[in-house]
C-alpha cells in the first residue's frame, strides 16, 4: 500500500490585497462534510488545479476539488497579473538543453496557455478582467545589439509577436532615464487574477465539478484501484488524484521537497497629482530585464489609474516591515517624477521554484498526477497544465511527456533557500555592474 502523507496550515481568508479588496465579492465555497467517491480529486485550488476542473468536468468527468484555504489563496491570486508565453527558465536556456525542437514544442504549449486565459475570459464576456495589452521589457545598460538579435531569434524560430525597440523610441512608452532599449510582446496581456481564479471556479461548478474550501487535504493513500484522499475527518476516494498545491504545503512530501519558496514583494500606489501619466505612457505590462527585476503596470479608471508594482525577492517567508518604503525607493530610482506616490496596499507571496526552473508537470505514480512549480511565470503556465493533465485523463493526451525530464527533485531544503538567496544577490551584483559598465 502507498502512503503519502504530511500536515497542511489552517484555513484562513484571502490577504489584503489591491485586488481583494477593490474586486468584486468572490465565490464561497462550502468545506467537505461527507465523504464521496469521484473519478478524479483535485488538491489545491488555485489556477492549475482549477483550470483542471473546468475541463475535466466541462469532459464529464466527476470532479471534486478540496483547497486547504480559498480559491486562490496563494500566489494565484496575489501575482502581478502578466499573461506571456514562456517559463521560468529562459527559452535558449531549454533549447541548450533539450534541443531546438524540444523547445519550440514547450513554447508553443505555453502559448496555448496564454491563448486559454484570454478565450475564457471572452467566452464569459468579461473583458474588464483584462486590463491592457502588450508587455515591454527594457534592459537597463547600454548596447542593445544583443537583444535585437535575441528578438530576431524569437521571431524566427518561436514565431514571437515581438518586436525591438531602440533607445530613441522609447519615450512613446515610457520617461525615465534608466532604460536603453526594449522589446513588445503583443502576445502578452495583463489582468486582475482573483477575479480570473473566481470565473474558473464558476465555469468548473457550471459543468458540474463539485469545489470545496477550508478542506485540507492531510494524506493520499493506494486502496486498490483506487486513491483515497483524506480530508479532515472524510474521505474523498478517486480514481485519479491531481496534486497541484505549492510551497504553502500539500499531501504529499516529495513534492513538497522538490520546491524553493521564493518570496515577491508587491504595492498599489496612487498618483494624487496625477502624474502617473507623465512617466507611463502605456496601458500594458512593463518590466526590465534585470535577472531580479521590476514589473509593473497601471490598473483602473484610466484618468486616475493605479500603479501596481511588484519586485525584490528573498527566501524569507514573513513581509518586510517596511515593504512599502523600499518599492518606493525603487519606483522613484525610475521615475524620480513619482514623488506625490500613496501606497494604498502592500503584500507579498510565494513562489514555487524546482530546482530546473521549469513546471513539474504529469504522473508520479499510476493516476496520481502533479501540477507545481511554475516560478513566477504562473498564469500562462497554470493554464497549460492545468489543460495537459485534463487532457491526458479524459482523452490519453500524453503531451504531458514533454516535462517528462523536469520530475521531483529535492531542492536542499534549508541549504538550497540559502542557495537561492545567495544566487539572487549575486544575480543582482552582476545586474549593478552591468548598468554601469556595459559599453554603448
Amino acid at each position: 500500500m502507498t502512503d503519502h502523507r504530511t500536515r497542511r496550515a489552517g484555513a484562513v481568508g484571502h490577504i489584503k490585497s489591491y485586488y481583494a479588496e477593490t474586486g468584486p465579492t468572490l465565490s464561497y465555497h462550502s468545506p467537505l462534510e461527507q465523504s464521496r467517491d469521484c473519478e478524479i480529486c483535485i488538491i489545491g485550488g488555485g489556477l492549475a488545479g482549477l483550470t483542471a476542473a473546468a475541463e475535466l468536468s466541462r469532459a464529464g468527468k466527476e470532479t471534486v476539488l478540496v483547497e486547504s484555504n480559498r480559491v486562490a489563496w496563494a500566489a494565484s491570486g496575489r501575482n502581478g497579473g502578466f499573461v506571456a508565453p514562456g517559463f521560468a527558465r529562459g527559452i535558449f536556456d531549454i533549447e541548450r538543453r533539450l534541443g531546438l525542437d524540444h523547445a519550440q514544442q514547450l513554447y508553443r504549449l505555453s502559448n496555448e496557455g496564454v491563448a486559454y486565459v484570454r478565450s475564457t475570459i471572452r467566452k464569459a464576456k468579461a473583458n474588464h478582467i483584462i486590463g491592457g495589452d502588450g508587455w515591454l521589457s527594457m534592459i537597463r545598460h547600454k548596447g542593445a545589439n544583443s537583444l535585437e538579435r535575441k528578438v530576431e531569434r524569437m521571431v524566427r524560430d518561436y514565431n514571437a509577436m515581438q518586436n525591438f525597440i531602440p533607445g530613441d523610441e522609447l519615450e512613446d512608452y515610457v520617461v525615465s532615464e534608466k532604460y536603453h532599449a526594449g522589446v513588445m510582446d503583443m502576445s502578452c496581456f495583463h489582468i486582475q487574477p482573483l477575479e480570473y481564479a473566481d470565473l474558473l471556479a464558476a465555469n468548473a461548478k457550471q459543468n458540474g465539478a463539485a469545489i470545496h474550501e477550508n478542506s485540507p487535504a492531510v494524506s493520499i493513500e493506494r486502496d486498490g484501484s483506487k486513491w483515497k484522499v483524506s480530508v479532515g475527518g472524510h474521505v474523498v476516494s478517486a480514481h485519479h488524484v491531481l496534486v497541484a498545491t505549492s510551497v504553502y504545503g500539500g499531501p504529499l512530501r516529495e513534492l513538497n521537497r522538490a520546491l524553493v519558496p521564493v518570496a515577491t514583494y508587491v504595492i498599489a500606489a496612487k498618483s494624487p497629482n496625477g502624474r502617473l501619466g507623465d512617466a507611463i505612457r502605456i496601458g500594458g505590462c512593463l518590466s526590465d530585464f534585470r535577472r531580479a527585476n521590476d514589473y509593473y503596470r497601471l490598473v483602473g479608471d484610466k484618468d486616475d489609474p493605479t500603479l501596481i508594482w511588484g519586485g525584490r525577492i528573498t527566501t524569507r517567508r514573513s513581509q518586510p516591515a517596511k515593504l512599502a518604503e523600499l518599492l518606493l525607493a525603487d519606483i522613484h530610482e525610475v521615475y524620480p517624477q513619482l514623488d506625490d506616490l500613496v501606497v494604498t496596499h502592500a503584500w507579498s507571496g510565494l513562489m514555487a521554484y524546482p530546482v530546473y526552473k521549469m513546471p513539474i508537470v504529469g504522473q508520479v505514480d499510476k493516476n496520481l498526477w502533479v501540477a507545481t512549480g511554475f516560478g513566477g511565470h504562473g498564469l500562462n503556465t497554470t493554464a497549460m497544465a492545468g489543460n495537459l493533465i485534463a487532457s491526458a485523463i479524459s482523452a490519453g493526451d500524453d503531451r504531458y511527456r514533454l516535462f517528462s525530464l523536469f520530475r521531483p527533485k529535492w531542492a536542499g531544503g534549508a541549504a538550497g533557500r540559502v542557495a537561492a538567496q545567495l544566487e539572487y544577490w549575486r544575480l543582482k551584483l552582476l545586474d549593478n555592474f552591468s548598468e554601469r559598465f556595459m559599453p554603448g
